[in-house]
């Protein structure tokens, strides 16, 4: 056990209990970041080790802050739409959609059925891909180098369909106020369903290779374990929450858009391997939540019909006085958004507050770290997968 005294260099002497004569350790405070050895973003961690083991955990944010928020009270509502693109960009279909959707509430504005389909197909497949990246960092934080290489392969079939259509591989500005900026042809949709049917056996090929491994079993099973009382108490969403076993899905539980006439289920975590709530149950709820993507995907190939893409909108939006908050389920998490408008003729929103669950799931982790070893820390910060630009802003 290393004492602070045993340091190069320090001049601290050893704490000696003058009843026993024995030496007291102390914890040493370690450094894990800002920039993570996995790329979960630049976090820095300030942790307190008793030997190998995780005495407290202490998150320090602010590395990636970028103003979003104030920015946005001196852009015009369409102009913001880039801005929260760079929330989670690795889901930026989805930041774009809830910030719309808060908008086109306040404005009334009516979309399109086939924009609506269209923003249901493109925000499963960007949750496929955020997934997909999830499934594959989180193997190389514990050390396994080639599921990062199959899910970017397959990820990347996903970005180019994406670039086609809006132009971007990740920063996308693709769900405008009103509908989506671009439609998708025949041939493109035909390749949507030809990458479902290839894709899907490959998902089982993820399971063998990692979800039912050995090792990676013995790396996440019983560690980072939270109750659904904590995630309650702390206000989790998404897999996190699932995880832990509660059953709770906005595309379900509060259907938004015409998610309410799609057939699919929420994967929560049932303990197969560990307990409910430890790091496997999270991420075998992502690996799970591929396949319902997949169902829904199939299901809007099914339902599309010729149509508009675009509502009425005014060509300069100014939104009546008043509030709004609108939350929606994205690949982490309840993104939700609270817009504020003074009216007046006024272009620009004169609040914009993001809601954000990266920053609620990084809060835990003082919760999660106690008495675990320092390589299973690295376990419990991927099973989170938070993504920084979301949690500072």
């Amino acid at each position: 056990m290393m004492n602070k005294w045993d340091i190069p260099g320090s001049t601290e002497k050893p704490t000696v209990n003058k009843d026993t004569e024995t030496l007291r350790s102390d914890l040493l405070t370690l450094n894990m970041g800002p920039q993570h050895p996995a790329t979960h973003g630049v976090l820095r961690v300030e942790i307190k080790t008793d030997s190998e083991v995780v005495a407290a955990a202490i998150p320090h944010l602010g590395y990636l802050h970028r103003c979003m928020e104030k920015h946005c009270e001196n852009l015009d509502y369409r102009g913001v739409i880039p801005f929260v693109d760079r929330l989670d960009y690795l889901a930026s279909m989805s930041m774009e959609w809830t910030y719309v959707a808060a908008v086109e509430k306040m404005l009334g504005t009516e979309v399109p059925r086939r924009a609506e389909l269209l923003r249901i197909m493109t925000v499963e497949l960007q949750r496929i891909a955020s997934h997909l990246m999830a499934f594959g960092t989180y193997a190389l934080d514990l050390g396994a180098f080639s599921p990062f290489l199959y899910a970017f392969d397959e990820r990347e079939k996903i970005l180019r369909l994406f670039e086609e259509v809006s132009g971007a591989r990740l920063l996308y500005n693709y769900i405008w106020i009103g509908g989506v900026w671009n439609d998708w042809d025949d041939a493109q949709l035909t390749r949507v369903s030809e990458f479902l049917d290839a894709f899907e056996p490959e998902t089982r090929k993820y399971h063998t290779l990692v979800s039912t491994n050995k090792i990676f079993i013995e790396r996440t099973a019983n560690v980072g374990v939270v109750s659904i009382q904590d995630c309650l108490d702390y206000g989790a969403t998404g897999p996190v929450l699932r995880g832990s076993g509660f059953k709770w899905d906005l595309r379900k539980n509060q259907p938004y858009s015409l998610y309410s006439e799609f057939d699919f289920d929420i994967p929560v975590g049932d303990g197969e391997h560990g307990v409910v709530g430890d790091c496997w149950n999270r991420y075998i709820v992502r690996m799970r939540e591929v396949g319902e993507s997949i169902k829904i995907v199939r299901q809007v190939l099914e339902k599309l019909e010729p149509g508009s893409i675009m509502g009425k909108v005014p060509k300069i939006i100014k939104l009546p006085k008043g509030e709004v908050y609108v939350r929606q389920e994205c690949p982490r998490g309840e993104l939700g958004i609270h817009l504020i408008s003074e009216g007046n003729d006024s272009k620009e929103p004169y609040r914009l507050k993001v809601k954000s669950p990266c920053f609620t799931h990084t809060s835990m982790l003082p919760l999660m770290a106690p008495g675990q070893m320092v390589a299973d820390f690295v376990a419990t910060i991927g099973s989170i997968d938070i993504v920084l630009g979301e949690v500072d802003r």
